[in-house]
């Protein structure tokens, strides 16, 4: 086995990988291979609804999870099979004759399900061997840390994809086959990377009535504030998040190179700041950071609404959008892995983790699925008003305008004792107290010698026995 330093790195390392997969699996192309494939609004809010409507498998794994010791040898064979399960449908899709489209559109629905059905099994597996291994000191600065080399492997990833794209010349079919192998080979890796990583022994609850093991999370009540949040979010923002990419190809009328490397700077947006957002998590709570994101998190959906049907002008404004998106983005996931490892318990934690997660997830799943259906149903819709032309789509991202700026009002709910006040927090970041911020017509930049100095966080530490969990 690898010593704790080395241990860390692995798992920083395969998260890169990880991302790498999933950029190169699910990234813009997919959208340009179903639509060659005869897909329609429907289809498209289906593969964008398969993430999450097929969340109920994290209960399932939490539940199997009780009644396991180690979890390694379950987890690496189902992740396998999900690394490999688009392969044949990419490469059969390549070269089959004309009229099978029909055909390998719903392959390809069956193959995406099948995919993320396996990839939210494993998911619990792995987040509560990490919350059982990593130490709770530290915690949220490891994750800033490994999402900030996460966001570069994506930003990487999909820019090496959008190259290949332009340069091949190859049909989507082809081209998209290639992706899918090269993504799988480097899933592979990233799995076989934890043969060599310690596994602490299952701490099993001590009730494994299914009931009792199911309602354990929602029976607390901060923890049930925080899944009433996930699910109110992951509302809001399905609504309209699926179709970002679908409507710069078919309204906006940008090409497919242009839209990955739009998706490509907004990950390098969340390289840069990821790691500072890890300290600030760690040093002030989790809710705080909820908090924070979800409120400029309406950005984007005011960018879409906005932007004019002129690829290079709506390329232009996108570009440092869906950058600050991307950062935004960072944060919550950090609080959120941070608030599920930090404030469920060593046993049982599979099925907090799941019900922090998953029912959420299944909520935007549902959504997706309804918001796919209504532009299907509205592909003839719309409605002008001088040079400005409002279609299914604007309506779709008003409407997660309009939730997500209420999903704050259900952050600010989230129970979370050790965090920092948000407005003390906020203060905090900008250099000013709520004296000197009255006085901003008269002093509008804030003095740094009147700040206090904050003393810099720690930098994560190597591992200890006896700081594992």
């Amino acid at each position: 086995m690898w010593s704790p330093a080395a241990a860390q790195r692995a798992i920083i390392v395969a998260g890169c990988l990880a991302m790498a997969y999933t950029q190169l699996t699910q990234s813009p192309a997919t959208i340009r291979f179903a639509e060659s494939l005869g897909a329609t609004g429907l289809h498209m809010g289906i593969l964008g609804a398969m993430p999450y409507c097929t969340l109920f498998m994290q209960f399932v794994a939490a539940v199997l999870a009780n009644h396991l010791k180690y979890r390694r040898r379950v987890f690496l064979t189902i992740g396998i099979m999900q690394r490999l399960v688009l392969l044949p449908l990419a490469i059969g899709a390549a070269f089959a004759p004309p009229g099978y489209e029909m055909l390998y559109l719903w392959l390809l629905i069956l193959a995406t399900a099948a995919n993320h059905a396996m990839a939210n099994f494993c998911m619990p597996l792995w987040l509560s061997w990490m919350g059982d291994y990593l130490p709770r000191q530290g915690l949220s600065e490891f994750w800033g840390a490994r999402h900030r080399w996460m966001q570069w492997a994506a930003a990487i990833s999909l820019l090496g994809s959008a190259f290949y794209l332009w340069q091949s010349g190859l049909p989507i079919r082809v081209a998209y086959a290639g992706l899918i192998g090269v993504g799988s080979v480097l899933g592979v890796l990233d799995l076989l990377l934890f043969l060599k990583v310690e596994e602490p022994p299952v701490t099993q609850a001590k009730e494994l009535r299914l009931g009792a093991v199911l309602t354990a999370p929602f029976r607390q009540p901060g923890y049930r504030s925080f899944i009433s949040y996930a699910c109110f979010w992951n509302f809001a923002a399905m609504i309209g998040a699926p179709f970002i990419s679908w409507f710069l190809l078919s309204w906006i009328g940008m090409s497919l190179y242009q839209i990955m490397v739009i998706w490509t700077f907004s990950w390098i947006g969340g390289a840069l700041f990821a790691d500072r957002l890890g300290r600030w998590t760690e040093r002030y709570g989790n809710r705080p950071m909820l908090i924070m994101c979800t409120f400029f998190k309406s950005a984007n959906m005011i960018a879409l609404l906005l932007i004019p049907r002129d690829p290079n002008v709506a390329f232009l404004v996108l570009v440092p959008i869906f950058m600050l998106d991307a950062v935004l983005n960072a944060g919550i996931v950090i609080a959120n892995n941070g608030f599920m490892l930090k404030n469920s318990p060593s046993e049982n934690r599979s099925m907090y983790i799941a019900a922090g997660a998953a029912l959420a997830g299944m909520v935007g799943g549902l959504t997706s699925i309804g918001a796919g259906a209504f532009l299907a149903l509205a592909a003839d819709w719309e409605w002008r008003s001088g040079d400005w032309t409002f279609t299914n789509f604007h309506v779709l991202f008003a409407a997660s305008l309009v939730l997500r700026w209420a999903s704050v009002l259900v952050a600010v709910r989230i129970h979370e004792p050790a965090s920092k006040n948000t407005l003390h927090v906020v203060t905090q970041l900008i250099g000013a107290t709520p004296l000197r911020l009255l006085r901003l017509p008269v002093l509008v930049i804030p003095v740094e010698a009147e700040a206090k100095p904050v003393p810099a966080p720690r930098r994560p530490r190597p591992l200890a026995k006896a700081d594992r969990r």
